[in-house]
Parts: structure tokens; C-alpha cells; sequence
């Protein structure tokens, strides 16, 4: 796979570090843990019908599956510019916006910060999208997931 066709991820600098914690827990101590699992599972004798072995081998490949995850985030992370101005929307900005003469306050993250019930929205969601590059007192449209048409008014955006 090319460099092109790799996927960006748009972390803070606290995020990336959490990463990196969390990476070096997975191949230090949880990877002693799994091993130490199937060891004792194969103690059992015959693996065909061992189903600590199967679930033993089963969590090693989430391990190595969530390893592999963590390396391409970090490997293709991107700074999210946590001091830069906020005349526009940027990843990073809290943003405060109206709809349907409701006020509502999200943060604009990266894809794998996004948590919707904390009030933290992917660039990459229709209203992150359509929300990037705006500024305070536009109005902007985007496409709900039922595939409704929304509108919203930027009161206010902050780093």
C-alpha cells in the first residue's frame, strides 16, 4: 500500500502519548500474560480439544490485532494544532452552534477521539465536516445519517 492511501490520523499530543503508554503496556506486560496463558493451556495436553488454548490463542490475536492498530496510528499520526487561532473551525476548536433554537457545544477531534456522547464530533462526521473551515455567525448544512437535510448557526469557536 502506498503512503498516499494510508489514513491520517489527527491526534493531540497528549492522545499520541496515551498511544504510546498504551503500546508499551500491550508488548511488555499483556504480551507476558497471553503467553504465559497458552503455556499453561498447552500444559493441559491434547490442543484439539483445549478450549483454553482456543481462547488463549483467540486473545493473542486481538493483542497483536489492537498492536498492529496502535503502530499505523502512530506511524501516520498528525498534530492536531492545539494554540493556533480561531476565526475558523479546525480540528481542535470547541465549537458552539445552534439548531433548531437549541444551543449545542462540541469539539472538533480526529476519528479515533470521536465520542459523540462526550460532545466530541470526527472532522470526519457530516456535521465535523461541514463544520471545518466555517466561521462564527455562518450557517452551514450537512446530511444527517436518517439522510435529512440540517442546518446549523456558528455562535462562537474556541481552541
Amino acid at each position: 500500500m502506498n503512503q498516499q492511501s494510508q489514513k491520517i490520523h489527527k491526534l493531540t499530543s497528549d492522545r499520541y502519548h496515551e498511544y504510546e503508554e498504551e503500546l508499551k503496556y500491550l508488548k511488555t506486560v499483556r504480551e507476558k500474560e497471553v503467553a504465559d496463558a497458552i503455556a499453561t493451556a498447552r500444559a493441559f495436553g491434547d490442543l484439539s480439544e483445549n478450549s483454553e488454548y482456543d481462547e488463549a490463542k483467540n486473545e493473542q490475536g486481538k493483542l497483536y490485532s489492537r498492536i498492529a492498530e496502535i503502530e499505523d496510528i502512530l506511524a501516520h499520526a498528525v498534530f492536531i494544532d492545539e494554540d493556533g487561532g480561531s476565526e475558523r473551525v479546525d480540528v481542535g476548536c470547541e465549537v458552539v452552534i445552534t439548531m433548531n433554537g437549541r444551543e449545542f457545544t462540541y469539539r472538533i477531534v480526529g476519528s479515533n477521539d470521536a465520542d459523540p456522547r462526550q460532545g466530541k464530533i470526527s472532522d470526519e462526521s457530516p456535521l465535523g465536516h461541514a463544520l471545518i473551515g466555517a466561521a462564527a455567525g455562518d450557517e452551514i448544512s450537512y446530511e444527517t445519517p436518517s439522510g435529512k437535510l440540517a442546518t446549523a448557526e456558528i455562535v462562537s469557536i474556541t481552541r
